[in-house]
């Protein structure tokens, strides 16, 4: 089966079941997200799963871009990608667990659709705790279709409970299926919780069934009980076909060709830059914070790889997935733009590199916190250094490396916690208030600076605003007083914030500005503020512009090549 095929079989399955099509969303999550990337496809219809009308009805489903950042060390491995394809559906409010159930297993087993042989499914269902009870209707469903016994796995609420981040909101129980491998068991209680590799999750029912209504309180029955299907695109393709690991199918088989290697060196390059290619398309740059700096990482990791293999061919990758990408995802078929912005930081990660070579051959000894300082100032991997140390005879404590990698991991972990506490998580009262502040914010810009200026990103926490904007030069003293100036006069006219559900085509007509380009369904929201402000949004506002106070630009600066940032307050 193809990618197109697997694809069109899924659109074909819910149509058949009345599910509005829906376009994927950017990457880029709208309206600060509490997560750096779009990771899932129920990530963008939070607000439809919490009760608000969806404009395309009650059954919906889509093939959504997702990247997730956990899983960057173990890309070449069998199954782990950075960027993945995540087939959904969803109910809001109307089927529940008998039809999905059913479904799930008509098409994964069905001989019309992907015909995987029911032998080798096993199942898991929550096991219950003191949060909720044992899942015991999924499991009657399971054995009504065919499920063994036997194959039914009890997993605890790291395995099989879900709800969002904040910890309030819908939540609920989860059923997952697996692929059966031909992997031996690991031991006598091997099962899809361990990570032997015999068992590869395939697809997860997420079953919100209960609403917390604040951090630490017992989950309650919900009014509006909705269903989240996940189905990974690239594990499917892959097991239906017989193939040992992602890479063989035909989403990287024609980069590993021009690579010229299936080795692990190969897999990374070609996978990250796959996920930087996206990252781009979706209006992301490299740069040393949030998203910019993944895509940063992603590049650099894929040239030091590509520095070992003796690989500089960058642009024809590009265009390879561009090809099989850009027919389901149009902004993806641009690639000379993302070539030059994938270029311009490979050149510059190059000459970084060549120094940090240098730097290695001045050691006459090497420990692990060195080690360490290789990798965190010149990119250099724990084997990339191993390998080198080697060849000089040199070794150092793996341990020491940890220890100073595991106290810089926390420190990059309470920094990204800080710095993305606001979003969809959180829509307190002054987040919400900077959220709508942005808006006019850009306008001014626009005002001052011409209609070339475009969002590039903003991270909203209920302290300050963080906003990140293309132009090409630096803002002189004046021109941010006047900025800050014109931003609270637009405050002081008391003006109405609204918005409009309306097709894409209609936003683009009244001239509504698009933060990120080509990241927005067929429906869209419109916010309105007085008649000075129309942009493209999901994220919360406030009522009217005399709620904000005092508009304050605190600093201005670099965020980028042909990118400022603007760091701001209300008081």
């Amino acid at each position: 089966m193809t990618y197109k095929q697997l694809k069109e079989l899924w659109f074909k399955f819910y149509r058949e079941r009345g599910h509005a099509i829906i376009p994927s969303a950017s990457v880029v999550p709208d309206g600060d997200a509490s997560v750096l990337f779009i990771n899932s496809g129920m990530h963008p219809l939070v607000p439809y799963l919490m009760g608000e009308a969806h404009p395309l009805g009650v059954r919906l489903a889509n093939v959504q871009k997702c990247i997730r950042t956990g899983d960057i060390d173990d890309v070449g491995d069998a199954t782990h990608t950075t960027f993945f394809e995540m087939m959904g559906n969803w109910s809001m409010g109307d089927y529940f667990k008998e039809d999905k159930i059913k479904w799930s297993w008509e098409f994964v087993t069905g001989k019309d659709w992907l015909n995987i042989s029911p032998k080798k499914i096993a199942v898991t269902v929550f096991k219950g705790d003191e949060i909720a009870p044992r899942d015991e209707e999924s499991v009657k469903l399971w054995l009504s279709v065919g499920v063994p016994k036997e194959r039914i796995y009890f997993l605890g609420k790291a395995d099989n409970w879900w709800q969002l981040p904040n910890g309030t909101g819908p939540c609920g129980p989860c059923t997952e299926m697996h692929f059966i491998t031909d992997k031996k068991p690991c031991g006598e209680k091997c099962d899809p919780a361990c990570d032997c590799g015999r068992f590869v999750e395939i697809a997860n029912d997420v079953f919100m069934e209960y609403i917390i209504d604040s951090p630490g309180a017992k989950p309650r029955k919900a009014k509006q009980q909705n269903v989240d299907t996940g189905y990974g695109l690239e594990r499917i393709l892959y097991l239906i076909n017989g193939y040992e690991h992602v890479y063989q199918s035909e989403l990287f088989n024609g980069a590993l060709k021009i690579i010229g290697s299936t080795c692990k060196s190969g897999r990374v390059i070609a996978e990250h830059t796959r996920a930087s290619i996206v990252l781009i398309a979706d209006g992301v740059t490299p740069n040393n914070t949030g998203q910019g700096y993944i895509l940063r990482r992603l590049i650099r990791r894929a040239v030091r790889y590509a520095h070992q293999l003796n690989f500089k061919d960058y642009p024809a990758l590009i265009n390879n997935f561009s090809g099989i990408l850009g027919e389901f995802y149009p902004e993806i078929q641009a690639s000379e733009k993302i070539t030059k912005v994938f270029m311009d930081e490979v050149s510059k990660f190059e000459k970084t590199l060549e120094r940090g070579l240098k730097e290695f051959n001045k050691l006459k000894t090497l420990d692990g916190k060195t080690a360490f300082k290789l990798y965190e100032t010149y990119g250099f991997p724990l084997e990339f250094t191993q390998e080198l140390a080697a060849e000089k005879g040199m070794t150092f404590s793996i341990d020491e490396y940890n220890a100073e990698k595991d106290k810089h991991t926390k420190m990059s972990q309470t920094a990204s916690a800080g710095a993305f506490k606001g979003g969809l998580a959180d829509t307190s009262g002054e987040t919400t208030k900077l959220h709508t502040a942005n808006h006019l914010l850009l306008e001014v810009l626009r005002r001052n600076f011409g209609k070339t200026v475009m969002q590039k990103g903003s991270n909203i926490t209920p302290e300050r605003l963080r906003f990140d904007f293309t132009l090409d030069h630096k803002m002189t003293e004046d021109e941010i007083k006047k900025v800050e100036k014109e931003t609270n006069e637009l405050i002081q006219k008391n003006l109405s914030v609204t918005y409009k559900e309306m097709s894409l085509k209609d936003a683009e007509k009244i001239n509504a500005i698009g933060a990120f380009g080509a990241k927005y369904g067929d429906v869209v929201k419109v916010f309105f503020i007085g008649e000075d402000s129309i942009e493209i949004c999901g994220g919360p506002h406030v009522q009217n512009t005399s709620e904000l106070g005092i508009f304050k630009i605190q600093k201005e600066e670099s965020a980028g090549a042909g990118i400022r940032r603007i760091k701001a307050t209300l008081s």
